[in-house]
Parts: C-alpha cells; sequence; structure tokens
C-alpha cells in the first residue's frame, strides 16, 4: 500500500503547486528505526514510457534479496525539477510487485538539493512512508567546494537562498567524480551520508542504486537461495 498523494497527469503550474504543498509535509530527521533492507531505484525512459527497477538488498550486508521491474506510459513532459511527475507511476507499479518492502530507499536523483525543496526522492518519499536518500550522480541546485579526493571526504552542499545545509557532496570512489547526496524524507543529512557510505563497496554509486541500475539494463541479481531477510538485525 502506498499513500495516494495526487494526481500524475497535471499541468507543469499545477505541478509545482503540488510540490509546494507537498514540501510542508516532508519530515527531515532519523526516528532511530531499525534497518535490515534497503531498495535502490532506477528509472530509464522510451519516447512512450518509463522502465523502473527496484532492487532490495540485505543491510548491511549489502546481498540483494529480490528485484523487480515495471513499466508505465509517460503522461508528463520531461520538465527540469519536476522528474517525480514523469516516473512516479512506473516507480509506484514497480513497488506493488515487491515482496520484501525495504526498510529505506535510495534514488538516483534529488531529496531535498532541488530549487523547491522537493525532488523525486523527497516526493517519492512521501508515496511509499519510508526513510528516502537522494543519491545524484550530478548537481541540480546549491553550492559547494570540491571535496577532498580520498573515499569518504565530503563537503556541505548549501541553499544559496537561505544558506542552510541541504545534503553533502561525497567522495565515493578515489578519482571518481563525487556524488550528491540529500534527504528525501524521514532521515536527516548527516544519516544521509553515513547510509551512504556504509553500501559503497568499491564502485562510485552505492550497491542499491548500482545494482538498480544493472537489473533496470537486464542483468541478474546474485541473490543466494533460501535466504530470509529478517534473520540479520542492524541498528544505525
Amino acid at each position: 500500500m502506498v499513500r495516494a498523494l495526487h494526481a500524475w497527469s497535471l499541468e507543469p503550474e499545477q505541478a509545482i503547486q503540488v510540490q509546494a504543498q507537498l514540501r510542508a509535509q516532508l519530515v527531515l530527521r532519523w526516528d532511530g528505526r531499525a534497518v535490515r533492507t534497503i531498495a535502490g531505484v532506477d528509472v530509464s525512459l522510451s519516447e512512450a514510457r518509463a522502465h523502473a527497477a527496484i532492487v532490495v538488498l540485505r543491510y548491511p550486508q549489502m546481498t540483494p534479496i529480490e528485484g523487480v521491474t515495471a513499466d508505465a506510459p509517460l503522461v508528463f513532459p520531461y520538465i527540469p525539477g519536476l522528474l517525480a511527475f514523469r516516473e512516479g507511476p512506473a516507480i509506484l507499479a514497480a513497488w506493488e510487485k515487491l515482496r520484501h518492502l525495504p526498510d529505506l530507499v535510495m534514488f538516483d536523483g534529488q531529496g531535498i538539493a532541488h530549487p523547491r525543496g522537493i525532488g523525486i526522492a523527497s516526493q517519492m518519499g512521501l508515496w511509499l512512508e519510508r526513510p528516502t536518500i537522494g543519491v545524484a550522480k550530478s548537481r541540480l541546485y546549491g553550492d559547494f567546494e570540491e571535496p577532498g579526493p580520498n573515499i569518504g571526504d565530503a563537503s556541505a552542499l548549501v541553499d544559496p537562498q537561505t544558506k542552510e545545509v541541504i545534503g553533502a557532496v561525497l567522495r565515493t570512489r578515489e578519482r571518481a567524480n563525487p556524488l550528491f547526496i540529500s534527504p528525501g524524507h524521514l532521515i536527516d543529512a548527516a544519516r544521509a551520508v553515513a547510509f551512504v557510505m556504509q553500501c559503497v563497496r568499491g564502485y562510485r554509486l552505492p550497491e542499491p542504486t548500482r545494482w538498480a541500475h544493472k537489473f533496470a539494463a537486464g542483468e541478474a541479481l546474485p541473490m543466494g537461495e533460501g535466504e530470509d531477510p529478517g534473520n540479520q538485525l542492524a541498528l544505525f
């Protein structure tokens, strides 16, 4: 079940109004919940359809336990800053197929590091009612200084208008471009960065979004047989 919040086939001006209403509902603090599983979400687009993949991994082991995909017709045009209205229906269609609902979700996109403070990770976090993190490969919004060269080096991502910290620019692999991490919903910036780092296994992308991207492209998941995701408990 998800929390239905709005229609998807809106005019751009209506979508911006919806974002403003939803932004006020975001909760940007961590409640100390246990995290046993983390999902990654990736969406690819064709001319007429969105193809969403969700991969659920055991945390902190980072072993995949489930992957699902779903397609949905595109009902919203490409407009920067309104990505969720284009990709959201496919994500929800994939979510409905999951047998293991994750405790936390990472999105290939922005959280609150967004001109209106509500990127796809934030908006979908409200729909899914779960902690979400934006793990973006490029900057959409915010000022920053280049982080150091070592794995784990980070610098603050700052809202140029309010001067508030809205995320971090995080080096996850040496000699690789950093990632832009921002909280989506039900999490704060520091814990969002910490969770991402705990999911890094030698690649630029953390395992949840890395495997979601690979699974979306048709690669099989390396899942063990007969494993129960409830057997392991990890407290952050």
